[in-house]
């Protein structure tokens, strides 16, 4: 099966006062029709300017930008801001980590949400609001005929959350990239949302990027997982697998960090020690090495993306030979 999107070689830098930010740094990546691929990693590892540049939501006079970003045989680099406006919502849509700076306060989600359907298709104002019922009704809003009235502050947190997921999907996209869709919601609404983008995905084959620093949210939902540290992919696996077999050192550490129901709970949760390198001026080699205590002079050079272990589906960045993972992991 042919990948509906198709991310080579990505390479996003801002010019700021202080140099250039080398955001993000030769990310490739792929999702098929129907799966669902998790973005991980901490904050300011390029998650969600990887996200972002899908669609073109990072052109500034600052940014520089270079790879290509190909959908359903299109490529979307190159488009211009009103060709990208088309692929926008009908064919790519993206729900952001807080509803509250996405939707209007002034305006009914109603008219919110069929406002955006009548950009996009030649339909009167009432056809437009029932639609907006009907996607309202979808999304498990409780009386939607009522709801659709009603304004952003009178939802609460995560139904705020659901009538942006109704309105990216009001064109009945092909990918949806999920912005850390879960963020400051509480356990369980979090459910909730997941159960919903759950089911979204298996009943309309809906493609869903997941960005996300929770992996508990990742073995919810994720068929593969990628995972970003400083700009760069540093693994990218079928989610069994990154679980049960990661590779990198990185996410060893992810992983670590994870209280566990079948074991002992400890007086302090493994860390990673130090903090992320400066993308002003990145390490020259492995980006992670100055916090790895697995590090060699090796690790001097920048290792590659690829496949070191028999699963050709399963990529690293890593120098360390697969025993030598297996001996210190």
């Amino acid at each position: 099966m042919n990948p509906i999107l198709t991310v080579t070689d990505l390479r996003v830098s801002f010019a700021t006062e202080d140099g250039v930010v080398h955001a993000v740094d030769g990310v490739s990546f792929e999702v098929h029709p129907g799966e669902v691929v998790a973005v991980v990693g901490e904050s300011g590892s390029g998650k969600s300017v990887t996200a972002q540049t899908l669609i073109g939501l990072t052109r500034a006079p600052n940014a520089r930008i270079s790879g290509s970003v190909i959908f359903d045989g299109r490529e979307l680099t190159g488009l211009s801001d009103s060709e990208l406006r088309t692929i926008r919502g009908e064919h790519i849509a993206m729900i952001f980590q807080d509803p509250m700076t996405s939707l209007n306060p002034v305006y009914r989600v109603g008219d919110q949400i069929a406002e955006m359907i009548r950009a996009h298709r030649d339909v009167s104002r009432s056809e437009a609001l029932s639609h907006a019922v009907d996607l309202l009704r979808s999304v498990g809003i409780p009386n939607p005929e009522r709801r659709v009235r009603d304004y952003p502050h009178e939802f609460s947190g995560g139904m705020r959350q659901r009538v942006m997921i109704a309105m990216a999907l009001a064109l009945e996209p092909e990918v949806l990239i999920a912005d850390e869709p879960t963020t400051a919601l509480d356990v369980t609404i979090q459910a909730q949302i997941l159960r919903l983008l759950d089911t979204l995905n298996r009943d309309r084959n809906l493609s869903v990027v997941l960005i996300t620093h929770d992996l508990g949210v990742v073995a919810e939902l994720a068929d593969r997982v990628v995972v970003m540290y400083a700009g760069q992919i540093v693994e990218d696996a079928p989610l069994e697998e990154l679980f049960y077999n990661p590779q990198h050192p990185y996410t060893w550490g992810l992983l670590g960090s994870i209280a566990r129901l079948d074991e002992d709970r400890p007086d302090r949760l493994p860390q990673i020690g130090g903090s992320p390198p400066s993308l002003l001026s990145p390490p020259t080699g492995c980006r992670f090495a100055p916090r790895c205590k697995f590090a060699f002079d090796k690790c001097t050079q920048p290792p590659t993306l690829e496949a070191r272990v028999t699963d050709a589906g399963h990529l690293d960045r890593c120098w360390l030979t697969p025993a030598e993972k297996v001996a210190n992991r």
